[in-house]
Protein backbone atom coordinates (compact mmCIF):
# COMPACT_ATOMS: atom_id res chain seq x y z
CA UNK A 1 0.00 0.00 0.00
CA UNK A 2 1.42 3.73 -1.07
CA UNK A 3 2.17 6.22 1.96
CA UNK A 4 -0.63 8.63 2.06
CA UNK A 5 0.26 11.80 3.62
CA UNK A 6 -2.15 12.33 6.79
CA UNK A 7 -3.23 15.96 5.13
CA UNK A 8 -4.42 14.02 1.85
CA UNK A 9 -6.41 11.85 4.56
CA UNK A 10 -8.19 15.05 5.91
CA UNK A 11 -8.67 16.67 2.81
CA UNK A 12 -10.82 13.68 1.47
CA UNK A 13 -12.65 13.57 4.63
CA UNK A 14 -13.54 17.64 4.04
CA UNK A 15 -14.38 16.48 0.12
CA UNK A 16 -16.79 13.33 1.35
CA UNK A 17 -18.50 16.53 3.87
CA UNK A 18 -18.95 19.22 1.12
CA UNK A 19 -20.00 16.40 -1.23
CA UNK A 20 -22.94 15.50 1.43
CA UNK A 21 -23.93 19.15 1.46
CA UNK A 22 -24.26 19.17 -2.81
CA UNK A 23 -26.09 16.05 -2.83
CA UNK A 24 -28.21 17.95 -0.17
CA UNK A 25 -29.27 20.55 -2.82
CA UNK A 26 -30.25 17.84 -5.04
CA UNK A 27 -27.04 18.74 -7.34
CA UNK A 28 -25.86 15.35 -9.29
CA UNK A 29 -22.31 16.48 -10.43
CA UNK A 30 -20.01 18.77 -9.30
CA UNK A 31 -16.20 20.20 -10.86
CA UNK A 32 -12.61 20.14 -9.01
CA UNK A 33 -12.97 24.11 -9.20
CA UNK A 34 -16.47 23.82 -7.54
CA UNK A 35 -14.99 21.59 -4.52
CA UNK A 36 -12.26 23.49 -4.54
CA UNK A 37 -13.92 26.78 -4.20
CA UNK A 38 -15.87 25.04 -1.11
CA UNK A 39 -12.64 23.50 1.22
CA UNK A 40 -10.34 26.09 0.14
CA UNK A 41 -7.86 24.98 -1.61
CA UNK A 42 -6.54 24.44 -5.53
CA UNK A 43 -8.67 22.56 -7.95
CA UNK A 44 -5.55 20.92 -8.98
CA UNK A 45 -4.99 19.67 -5.32
CA UNK A 46 -8.68 17.82 -5.42
CA UNK A 47 -7.35 15.79 -8.15
CA UNK A 48 -3.62 14.74 -6.95
CA UNK A 49 -5.47 13.81 -3.95
CA UNK A 50 -8.33 11.48 -6.07
CA UNK A 51 -5.45 10.06 -8.10
CA UNK A 52 -3.52 8.56 -5.57
CA UNK A 53 -6.53 6.08 -5.40
CA UNK A 54 -7.54 5.69 -9.49
CA UNK A 55 -9.41 7.78 -11.72
CA UNK A 56 -12.86 9.16 -10.93
CA UNK A 57 -15.15 11.60 -12.97
CA UNK A 58 -14.83 12.66 -16.79
CA UNK A 59 -12.87 15.23 -18.29
CA UNK A 60 -15.36 17.81 -18.81
CA UNK A 61 -18.08 16.49 -17.20
CA UNK A 62 -17.10 16.43 -13.52
CA UNK A 63 -18.00 14.08 -10.72
CA UNK A 64 -21.19 12.41 -10.31
CA UNK A 65 -21.75 13.92 -6.59
CA UNK A 66 -22.91 10.71 -4.61
CA UNK A 67 -20.55 7.77 -7.28
CA UNK A 68 -18.04 10.03 -5.70
CA UNK A 69 -18.71 10.24 -2.69
CA UNK A 70 -19.17 6.71 -2.11
CA UNK A 71 -16.06 6.06 -3.49
CA UNK A 72 -14.41 8.54 -0.78
CA UNK A 73 -16.14 6.83 1.54
CA UNK A 74 -15.02 3.10 1.08
CA UNK A 75 -11.44 4.60 0.61
CA UNK A 76 -12.21 6.37 4.01
CA UNK A 77 -13.64 2.65 5.54
CA UNK A 78 -16.90 4.49 6.21
CA UNK A 79 -18.54 1.32 4.17
CA UNK A 80 -17.69 -0.79 7.67
CA UNK A 81 -19.02 -0.73 10.95
CA UNK A 82 -16.42 -0.07 13.41
CA UNK A 83 -16.72 -0.81 17.72
CA UNK A 84 -15.40 2.11 19.50
CA UNK A 85 -14.68 2.24 23.32
CA UNK A 86 -14.23 5.28 25.22
CA UNK A 87 -11.80 5.40 28.15
CA UNK A 88 -12.88 8.13 30.15
CA UNK A 89 -16.64 9.11 31.43
CA UNK A 90 -15.97 12.55 32.36
CA UNK A 91 -17.20 16.02 30.34
CA UNK A 92 -15.29 15.24 27.33
CA UNK A 93 -16.10 11.09 27.03
CA UNK A 94 -20.08 11.65 28.03
CA UNK A 95 -20.28 14.32 25.44
CA UNK A 96 -18.13 11.78 22.60
CA UNK A 97 -20.73 8.82 23.49
CA UNK A 98 -24.11 10.93 22.74
CA UNK A 99 -22.31 12.49 19.26
CA UNK A 100 -24.42 11.45 16.78
CA UNK A 101 -22.32 11.75 14.03
CA UNK A 102 -20.37 8.96 14.71
CA UNK A 103 -23.01 6.13 14.77
CA UNK A 104 -23.96 8.01 11.07
CA UNK A 105 -20.60 7.18 9.40
CA UNK A 106 -20.51 3.59 10.91
CA UNK A 107 -18.64 4.09 14.52
CA UNK A 108 -20.73 2.49 17.03
CA UNK A 109 -19.93 3.51 20.23
CA UNK A 110 -20.76 -0.04 22.34
CA UNK A 111 -17.87 0.80 25.79
CA UNK A 112 -17.70 3.40 27.97
CA UNK A 113 -15.16 2.59 30.99
CA UNK A 114 -14.04 4.90 33.75
CA UNK A 115 -11.67 3.83 37.28
CA UNK A 116 -13.84 6.52 39.29
CA UNK A 117 -15.89 4.35 41.89
CA UNK A 118 -18.40 7.20 41.44
CA UNK A 119 -18.19 7.17 37.52
CA UNK A 120 -18.50 3.36 37.53
CA UNK A 121 -22.56 1.94 36.98
CA UNK A 122 -23.55 5.17 36.01
CA UNK A 123 -25.35 5.64 32.44
CA UNK A 124 -24.08 7.44 30.30
CA UNK A 125 -26.41 7.82 27.42
CA UNK A 126 -27.77 3.62 26.88
CA UNK A 127 -24.60 2.60 28.22
CA UNK A 128 -23.62 1.77 31.74
CA UNK A 129 -19.60 3.10 32.85
CA UNK A 130 -17.43 -0.07 33.06
CA UNK A 131 -14.59 -0.20 35.19
CA UNK A 132 -10.78 0.24 33.68
CA UNK A 133 -9.64 -2.54 35.64
CA UNK A 134 -11.44 -4.82 33.23
CA UNK A 135 -10.06 -3.22 30.41
CA UNK A 136 -8.49 -6.09 28.65
CA UNK A 137 -11.38 -8.44 28.87
CA UNK A 138 -14.01 -5.63 27.89
CA UNK A 139 -12.21 -4.69 24.82
CA UNK A 140 -11.84 -8.30 24.09
CA UNK A 141 -15.41 -9.31 24.66
CA UNK A 142 -16.79 -6.43 22.82
CA UNK A 143 -14.62 -6.75 19.99
CA UNK A 144 -13.19 -3.30 19.78
CA UNK A 145 -11.20 -1.81 17.12
CA UNK A 146 -11.09 1.98 17.82
CA UNK A 147 -9.98 3.30 21.19
CA UNK A 148 -10.68 6.76 22.56
CA UNK A 149 -8.66 8.11 24.96
CA UNK A 150 -10.76 11.14 27.52
CA UNK A 151 -9.02 10.87 30.94
CA UNK A 152 -6.38 13.41 32.66
CA UNK A 153 -3.08 13.93 30.85
CA UNK A 154 -1.44 11.85 33.80
CA UNK A 155 -3.84 8.87 33.49
CA UNK A 156 -3.45 8.93 30.03
CA UNK A 157 -0.31 6.70 29.18
CA UNK A 158 -1.37 3.97 31.33
CA UNK A 159 -4.65 3.57 29.83
CA UNK A 160 -2.53 3.87 26.43
CA UNK A 161 -0.76 0.73 27.22
CA UNK A 162 -3.29 -1.28 28.58
CA UNK A 163 -5.33 -0.59 25.13
CA UNK A 164 -1.96 -1.70 23.50
CA UNK A 165 -1.78 -5.22 25.48
CA UNK A 166 -5.62 -5.85 24.49
CA UNK A 167 -4.44 -5.38 20.91
CA UNK A 168 -5.47 -1.76 19.83
CA UNK A 169 -4.49 -0.52 16.99
CA UNK A 170 -6.26 2.72 16.21
CA UNK A 171 -6.33 5.86 19.32
CA UNK A 172 -7.51 8.94 19.51
CA UNK A 173 -6.41 10.66 22.42
CA UNK A 174 -8.11 13.65 23.92
CA UNK A 175 -6.08 13.79 26.97
CA UNK A 176 -3.94 16.80 27.19
CA UNK A 177 -0.50 14.66 26.55
CA UNK A 178 1.77 12.97 23.48
CA UNK A 179 1.06 9.34 24.45
CA UNK A 180 3.98 6.34 23.35
CA UNK A 181 3.08 3.51 21.60
CA UNK A 182 4.11 1.19 18.76
CA UNK A 183 5.11 1.61 15.61
CA UNK A 184 2.12 -0.48 14.65
CA UNK A 185 -0.48 1.56 16.95
CA UNK A 186 -1.42 4.53 15.24
CA UNK A 187 -2.46 7.35 17.42
CA UNK A 188 -4.46 10.74 16.68
CA UNK A 189 -4.59 13.62 18.99
CA UNK A 190 -7.31 16.23 19.17
CA UNK A 191 -5.87 19.19 21.85
CA UNK A 192 -8.36 22.07 21.76
CA UNK A 193 -5.67 23.90 23.58
CA UNK A 194 -2.64 23.83 20.64
CA UNK A 195 -5.90 24.71 18.37
CA UNK A 196 -6.86 27.80 20.12
CA UNK A 197 -3.40 28.80 20.69
CA UNK A 198 -2.56 28.94 17.15
CA UNK A 199 -5.91 30.93 16.50
CA UNK A 200 -4.05 33.22 19.31
CA UNK A 201 -1.03 33.43 17.42
CA UNK A 202 -3.06 34.37 14.21
CA UNK A 203 -4.65 37.31 16.04
CA UNK A 204 -1.20 38.29 17.61
CA UNK A 205 0.32 38.36 14.44
CA UNK A 206 -2.07 40.06 11.91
Amino acid sequence: MKKISDSTIRRLSRYYRSLDQLIKKNMETVSSDQLAEMDGITSAQVRKDLSFFGTFGKRGLGYNTKRLQSQIGEILGLHKNWRVAVVGAGNIGRALVKYEEFSKQGFQICLVMDADPEKIGTSVGDLITRDTRNLKALIKREKINIAIIAVTANAAQKVADQLVEAGIKAILNFAPISIKTPPEVRVKSENTAIEIEALSYFLTQK
